[in-house]
């Protein structure tokens, strides 16, 4: 398992690089095009595609390495039991969000499949289908988490 998780994780970091580059291609096509008076009309929308899947793969990014932002002020003035009952609540209430992420993003893109977009050839589902594996992904890190709850904070780790 450990072995799919680093090349999942590693997956994802190229994709994301990947994306960030064909990304600064599209705005710089959009500029150069618009600088010699024959704009392309798609790359804007294309870059808002890309932004829209960055976002998200960054999200899951930021999940899969516990890079999000907690506010522990409360959490670390809690004895050993109370943090780690809070802590399995937490992670229960993502399990919860990433899950209904998952459920309302099919419906997105169920709806949107057979509507094009405005200036290129695709669907406008696939706006919206970066969602489902957030979601997921953000549901399956909180039932590993669950599993395995983080430690009260001590004045050396309170900063990192």
């Amino acid at each position: 398992m450990s072995r799919f998780l680093t090349a999942f994780d590693r997956t994802l970091a190229v994709l994301a690089g990947l994306l960030t580059a064909v990304l600064l291609v599209s705005v710089m096509g959009g500029v150069v095009s618009r600088a010699v008076n024959r704009p392309f009309s798609w790359t804007d929308e294309l870059s808002g595609y890309l932004m829209v899947w960055l976002a998200c793969l960054g999200w899951m990014i930021a999940t899969r390495r516990g890079g999000h932002i907690r506010i522990r002020v409360v959490l670390d003035r809690l004895s050993g039991a109370a943090f780690a009952g809070a802590e399995r609540i937490i992670q229960l209430l993502m399990m919860l969000f990433g899950g209904v992420i998952a459920w309302k993003s099919l419906h997105l893109i169920w709806t949107n499949a057979d509507i094009e977009a405005v200036t290129m050839p695709i669907s406008t589902a696939w706006m919206y289908a970066p969602l489902l594996p957030a979601g997921l992904v953000t549901m399956l890190q909180a039932l590993t988490d669950f599993r395995r709850p983080q430690l009260p904070a001590t004045p050396e780790t309170s900063l990192t």
